[in-house]
């Protein structure tokens, strides 16, 4: 199996908010909490808006807003559920099957997270079996 290059996940509820962040390389810059808060609103609000900007909307598809974003240093793929939550995968630029990968991490949440009993819709995600499954997964690099 080719090695996943992923840097980062972060996990945004409907409302913009962080519920979710995990970082995968070690060789990252480290960002503070309110820094992460920050990102995940910011993102919210150019997702939202982005999904208006369609010159012309094909009828029956929905404008989704923007999905891909990409530098010299990384790519930032964005999926968004049916219910809004949206999963931001930072990976290195030239990574193949983002999509994939996007979404058997989405495949987790849902069977980790969000079938936990005692998980509530849109709060922090606390859940050491989505950790561990996402952990082996997607392998930390050093």
């Amino acid at each position: 199996m080719p090695s996943r290059v992923v840097f980062a996940l972060i996990i945004v509820n409907r409302a913009g908010g962080l519920i979710y962040q995990r970082d995968f390389h070690t060789g990252l810059n480290k960002l503070s909490i309110n820094d992460y808060l920050v990102l995940a609103g910011t993102f919210h609000g150019i997702h939202a808006i982005t999904a208006k900007l369609t010159p012309e909307p094909i009828p029956g598809v929905p404008s989704t807003g923007i999905e891909v974003l990409e530098s010299d240093q990384f790519r930032l793929q964005c999926f968004q559920t049916l219910t809004g939550t949206k999963f931001l995968l930072f990976t290195e630029p030239h990574q193949p099957n983002v999509d994939a990968i996007t979404r058997k991490v989405y495949e987790l949440y849902a069977d980790y997270v969000m079938k936990n009993p005692f998980y509530q819709i849109d709060m922090p995600v606390k859940c050491e079996a989505f950790d561990r499954h996402l952990g082996s997964y997607i392998k930390p690099r050093q």
